[in-house]
């Protein structure tokens, strides 16, 4: 069985990963990409819970946490769309011009200083 985590410090690093084999010991911890907590689906559908069921808290007890979360799937699966992206093909390139122009300043601070 595979564990899918982000790289949350909650669970990085091997006392995470020996914490799970301890307690499901046919599991195994798989790391998502650093910096890639968009390549996570779950990580957003989780965000999705925390805003529309969990905050605020406050429930009487835990049935009615688990009632919450129960009806709020049922809609979900009922009515999910996909996710619309926000960063686009244009999004990348902006970002990838701002990224050469950052090194070439970088690059010519550096070779200032060594001249200098």
């Amino acid at each position: 069985m595979l564990w899918i985590v982000d790289n949350g410090s909650s669970h990085r690093g091997t006392k995470a990963a020996d914490r799970l084999a301890v307690a499901f010991p046919n599991a195994v911890m798989v790391h998502t990409p650093v910096h890639a907590s968009w390549l996570n689906q779950v990580e957003i559908y989780f965000s999705v819970v925390q805003r529309k069921v969990v905050s605020p808290n406050d429930f009487t007890d835990l049935a009615q946490v688990g009632d919450r979360l129960r009806a709020f799937e049922d809609r979900y699966n009922a009515t999910a769309q996909p996710f619309q992206w926000k960063f686009t093909t244009s999004d990348l390139d902006d970002l990838l011009a701002r990224l050469d122009r950052h090194t070439a300043d970088h690059q010519e601070e550096s070779s200032f200083r060594l001249t200098a």
